[in-house]
């Protein structure tokens, strides 16, 4: 038993690579996404409702009337979205995402690109978890159900709380990378 204990111990920098992976496949994925009319439509609600973010959007306050369902193609919707820049700035969103994925893979090559895209990233894991205070989507609506509001969490709700963990794990990529950065820089002097 003790022996497993110990192996268990020794699990962090296995960890901190699982952690540096998870943040890429993430990012890489939901970045390569942002390109595809179904995800831009899908963070309308996020956008729309941000007081950081709606500014993006040219008529954020318009959205409701105009939301499609996931795989649902109502093209007087579609047209909106055109002229809303909801595809532009999704687009341009997946841009970033897949640059800073590919910038948090490369810490061994380029440490310091490296280290200000995980901020980046935590930055922007923080603007997210805002929407939990901005998105009224982000819970349970009242429906007839007792179980709605606070701390009723919805769909759109839970997927925003996980970018905790991916907080946490920018925290790791950014240390884990200063190392790195500051034994390089120690090494050339």
């Amino acid at each position: 038993m003790q022996a497993l204990i110990n192996s268990i111990a020794n699990l962090d920098q296995f960890g901190k690579k699982v952690v540096r992976f998870g943040i890429v496949v993430v990012f890489l994925w939901i970045g390569g996404l942002k390109f595809f009319t179904y995800e831009a439509d899908g963070i309308v609600p996020f956008v729309a409702n941000s007081p950081f973010m709606s500014f993006f959007y040219h008529h954020p306050n318009e959205y409701k009337t105009h939301q499609n369902k996931e795989g649902e193609l109502v093209t007087a919707n579609h047209q909106w979205h055109i002229e809303n820049n909801t595809y532009g700035f999704s687009f341009g969103l997946g841009v970033f995402l897949v640059t800073l994925a590919l910038l948090v893979a490369l810490y061994k090559i380029a440490p310091l690109p490296s280290l200000i895209a995980s901020f980046l990233i935590g930055v922007m894991t923080l603007g997210t978890l805002s929407f939990l205070v901005t998105t009224p989507e982000s819970w349970v609506p009242h429906l007839g159900d007792a179980q709605w509001g606070f701390p009723y969490l919805s769909g759109r709700g839970r997927l925003v709380i996980k970018d905790l963990v991916i907080l946490g794990g920018t925290i790791v990529t950014m240390s884990e990378t200063a190392r790195l950065y500051l034994d390089s820089q120690k090494a050339k002097n």
